[in-house]
């Protein structure tokens, strides 16, 4: 296990140091200048080489690369040229509303997508299994952002169920204010009590939780059901069958257990495509997350908030895979952590 983690590291801070510096080149290249966009529209050429200079855009990129390598291992992100504050500071206060938004979508993908494929794989050939297959592939194949302006224009302005946008409604801060204690609104109004709170958070995130969810839900839908028929037909479940275990028990507790490590390994990735699917939803929803941040970040040349947003979309995928792979290996005792 130790040998295990330690080339994980190894080869993990490889990976960020190539997502880096291709992120850092690719910022460098683009036409628009940050310190015109620091400035801002009227900037003078005396005030942008001047700006350049407390910015060290003057500076080769080798040095200006390793300055910021160097910067951000002692925990200084720089600063955003939009909002003027330091980029951890904003990462930090947006993290929260991202996360909550993931956590959610997530649990909902899992629940819905195992579901389905089970009912699935057990309905093999029926009209019920027909109707899963095609809102998996629905799920898979529509893109976030019409999905949820088509949810929004259903359950928002068809039916007017739920709210449109927003993590909270506008009277919510003033009538039941969430005592803050995690960032996600829903567990910090559960632990403080606050249901008024929890009530308005829990509507706000439907919406945006199923838009993200769609696509891991119909993947997980699919890998299920294949797994579960090859699994269902195996003759360890034949032999369960034969000595009288109810038909629920078969399927649930042993044919599930071992059709979960490739369904496992298709979730790390869709978890880990999440955490950049998120932007999308959060535009759309204007949820104040990291998508937003990073949305208003390319469109100000924003370099230091560009940066640091896919620097940690990189750690999240890495430790989303490192994940995976001990469960896998917990799963099945035959995967072992080479």
């Amino acid at each position: 296990m130790t040998r295990f983690l330690l080339r994980r590291a190894a080869t993990s801070a490889l990976v960020l140091l190539g997502v880096m510096l291709a992120t850092f080149l690719l910022a460098r290249v683009v036409p628009a200048s940050p310190a015109v966009a620091y400035i801002g529209p009227k900037a003078q050429p005396a005030d942008i080489a001047r700006v350049e200079r407390e910015l060290g855009l003057d500076q080769p990129l080798h040095i200006q690369f390793w300055r910021y390598l160097s910067d951000m291992l002692t925990g200084d992100w720089g600063d955003s040229i939009g909002t003027k504050q330091p980029v951890l500071q904003e990462i930090g206060t947006r993290l929260p509303a991202t996360l909550e938004l993931l956590i959610v979508a997530m649990v909902v993908a899992v629940a819905v997508g195992l579901v389905l494929g089970v009912i699935a794989a057990r309905r093999k050939g029926t009209k019920l299994d027909h109707l899963i297959r095609l809102l998996s592939i629905g799920g898979v194949s529509m893109p976030a952002f019409w999905l949820g302006l088509l949810l929004q224009v259903v359950f928002v302005r068809a039916l007017g169920l739920l709210p449109p946008t927003g993590r909270l409604g506008p009277e919510t801060p003033f009538v039941s204010p969430i005592t803050e204690l995690t960032g996600l609104y829903t567990v910090d109004a559960l632990l403080t009590g606050n249901m008024t709170a929890f009530g308005d958070a829990f509507l706000h995130i439907l919406l945006p939780a199923a838009t993200l969810a769609a696509y891991p839900a119909g993947v997980v839908a699919r890998m299920t059901r294949a797994t579960m028929i090859e699994t269902l037909s195996q003759d360890h479940v034949r032999t369960a069958r034969a000595y009288g275990l109810a038909e629920r028990t078969v399927t649930w507790r042993i044919a599930l257990r071992n059709a979960l490590p490739p369904v496992t390994t298709v979730f790390g990735l869709t978890l880990a495509y999440s955490l950049t699917g998120t932007f999308f939803v959060e535009v759309v929803f204007n949820w104040p997350g990291l998508g937003q941040f990073a949305a208003q970040a390319l469109l100000n040349v924003d370099y230091p908030a560009i940066m640091g947003v896919t620097v940690l979309g990189a750690v999240g995928y890495v430790l989303v895979n490192l994940v995976v792979d001990l469960i896998q290996a917990r799963l099945d005792p035959r995967v072992g952590l080479a």
